[in-house]
């Protein structure tokens, strides 16, 4: 796997908290999806990546399996951080998707247990309802609510 490749240096430079580094790594039409952030566009990619790295929560992450060629890629990186809502221990194992043009990245899907990330996150409250669509919603419900005052604080 080549350090240049997009994916490569996205957690390179998340590992350093250079959002910036982050941002330039997707294309004007980016699409970004996980179980929390739902169908996000590239203006609302790039401020999750530096609200995160701005965040006094701001993950420690670790990656490998990164494979990529011209027009695809896929990694596994974990995040560890305390949820700032609860102050409890997240470690979270994402599994991650990439398509790719022209060296950068087109579309991002990350993929996780969201039952296993609430009861980390929530404790027994997202042992207990975190596979039920309802506190899904109402978790990213609160995660777009989030990004989007992040994203009327930065102009």
């Amino acid at each position: 796997m080549q350090a240049s490749s997009p994916i490569h240096q996205l957690y390179s430079a998340f590992q350093r908290k250079d959002y910036a580094a982050m941002q330039a790594c997707y294309a004007d039409d980016a699409t970004f999806s996980d179980p929390v952030f739902d169908r996000l566009n590239a203006d609302q990619l790039r401020a999750m990546w530096e609200m995160f790295c701005k965040s006094d929560a701001s993950p420690h992450i670790a990656f490998h399996s990164v494979s990529a060629d011209t027009q695809a890629g896929s990694a596994v990186w974990v995040a560890t951080y305390r949820f700032p809502a609860t102050g409890r221990q997240v470690v979270n194992t994402i599994q991650a998707q990439f398509q790719l043009r022209d060296g950068k990245i087109v579309q991002h899907i990350d993929t996780f247990s969201f039952h296993r990330w609430a009861a980390q996150a929530l404790g027994p409250v997202g042992l207990l309802l975190g596979w039920t669509p309802f506190l899904r919603n109402k978790v990213r419900g609160t995660a777009m609510r989030n990004l989007q005052k992040f994203m009327n604080r930065q102009g």
